[in-house]
């Protein structure tokens, strides 16, 4: 059931709104029902009583030879009147009851004590009585509708001359409000209800989704410009809070950027004094191991501020056919005499850092070369993204260390050596530039030996956001 539940902020706000909506809405119409119920009651047993109570007295107190005459002009569908011998059998119950007490307030005393009153079951009609319609009151009518049942009253008085007058009626009793106008009604209602919602909790919760955007775009490019301050006090806040952070995490890049050239320059002085020193000296075994120690140092250094230049870079975005900046690549590697070849690709046209992005590719193919023989490049693309596929037939990368090789400095000694020249940052700085484009490199081994790296290109808007 918690799987079953919305995930998103916008979603749960909603479910919640409608949840309250539906919750309010049938509390409203059972409310409605009751009311409903009640008001039809008493406005039909009102209206029978007052007729009951008038007819009796006047048929009480008018001579014996007109009553028949009255009995007659005063019946109709909704209340039929009659002169009996003996009344109709009781049946008490509390609506009797309450009848009887309303009917016996209005009748004179000797009436009222032979008053007797039963109500019967109610039955159900798809649509009242014709004839109880075209006699009832067009309020009571209209009330009525198709949703109404109807229930028998039977009252009977004893008159001065012993005979009994007995009658009829027929009283409504509302059903369940199930009606289509009643329904249309309420489904209207929710239908803008929900709809306000959903706009004033999207309205709510819009800034919270381009906050998130903004995080994203900020884990792409540092220098990407600051976020608006607009909107609530609140999403104002976050916003100027966030703008503050991405002030203070260009500051450190900046400041490592300085530290790793200053120290670059104080170290490449004392470097290049060891080299001059060191190829002075005589010919010799000890003589080469001190040149190779200092070009590996020299080489590090290079690798370390190549690595903070990409981290920090603000290199502009330019469209470029991927497909045939690789092949050149390719091209002149192989001219060059290295073993590189591209499997034929389709041009594909994207928006990109191209520098950065030819050092990423340069360095998965430096990579295969080195560690793997030979290098072979596929360019694949769907309209999601662009996979740039390295291969080489080496012996792979244990599953243990195709994560923890991608970390600067970072080496794995079975597979490499000092006179690689290898100091751990390819990898890492091929990684930085993917990451930099919004996509990422993953490394596995291909079943037929050999190692497999994809770097994975976003496409369109959701690529590179400035």
């Amino acid at each position: 059931m918690i799987r079953l539940l919305p995930r998103t902020l916008f979603a749960q706000m909603v479910a919640i709104l409608l949840a309250g909506l539906v919750v309010s809405y049938f509390a409203g119409t059972w409310i409605f029902a009751a009311n409903r119920q009640a008001a039809v009651r008493a406005l039909g047993s009102l209206a029978a009583t007052q007729r009951i109570a008038n007819l009796a007295r006047l048929i009480d107190e008018a001579p014996p030879i007109w009553r028949a005459r009255i009995v007659r002009a005063a019946s109709d569908p909704t209340l039929r009147v009659a002169l009996r011998n003996a009344p109709p059998p009781a049946t008490p119950s509390d609506a009797a009851r309450l009848i009887r007490a309303a009917l016996a307030a209005q009748l004179p005393d000797a009436l009222g004590r032979t008053l007797r009153v039963s109500v019967l079951g109610a039955s159900t009609f798809a649509s009242p009585p014709q004839d109880v319609m075209m006699h009832a009151m067009p309020m009571a009518a209209s009330m009525m509708g198709n949703f109404v049942r109807w229930r028998t009253l039977q009252a009977a008085v004893q008159l001065n001359d012993g005979q009994w007058l007995n009658f009829t009626a027929t009283l409504p009793e509302a059903a369940t409000p199930a009606s289509w106008q009643f329904l249309a009604a309420l489904a209207f209602m929710a239908a803008i209800v929900l709809l306000s919602s959903i706009w004033a909790v999207r309205r709510v919760t819009a800034p919270l989704t381009f906050l998130a955007g903004a995080a994203e775009r900020l884990g792409r490019d540092v220098n990407a410009p600051p976020i608006r301050e607009v909107g609530s006090v609140e999403m104002r806040e976050a916003a100027r809070a966030f703008n503050g952070m991405q002030a203070r995490l260009q500051r450190l890049i900046e400041s490592r950027t300085r530290m790793l050239a200053a120290m670059s320059h104080d170290l490449r002085t004392p470097l290049t004094l060891l080299r001059l020193r060191t190829e002075a000296l005589a010919e010799g075994e000890e003589r080469e191991r001190m040149l190779s120690t200092i070009g590996e140092l020299e080489t590090m250094i290079a690798a370390m501020l190549q690595l903070a230049r990409n981290d920090a870079a603000s290199e502009p975005l330019r469209r470029i056919d991927l497909a045939a900046m690789i092949g050149a690549m390719v091209d002149d590697m192989a001219d060059a005499g290295r073993p590189v070849r591209l499997i034929a690709a389709e041009p594909v046209v994207l928006a990109c850092r191209p520098v950065a992005l030819r050092r990423a590719v340069g360095n998965l193919i430096d990579n295969a070369i080195k560690y793997g023989g030979a290098a072979e490049v596929t360019v694949q693309a769907s309209p999601a993204a662009v996979l740039i596929v390295v291969e080489d037939h080496g012996s792979g990368i244990p599953p243990g260390d195709r994560q923890s090789v991608l970390e600067p400095f970072h080496r794995l000694d079975s597979s490499r050596s000092r006179e690689t020249g290898g100091v751990g940052l390819g990898l890492a700085i091929a990684r930085a530039a993917a990451l930099a484009h919004g996509g990422d490199i993953t490394l596995s081994n291909r079943p037929e030996g050999g190692l497999r790296a994809e770097l994975r290109l976003p496409r369109g808007q959701t690529a590179i956001r400035r």
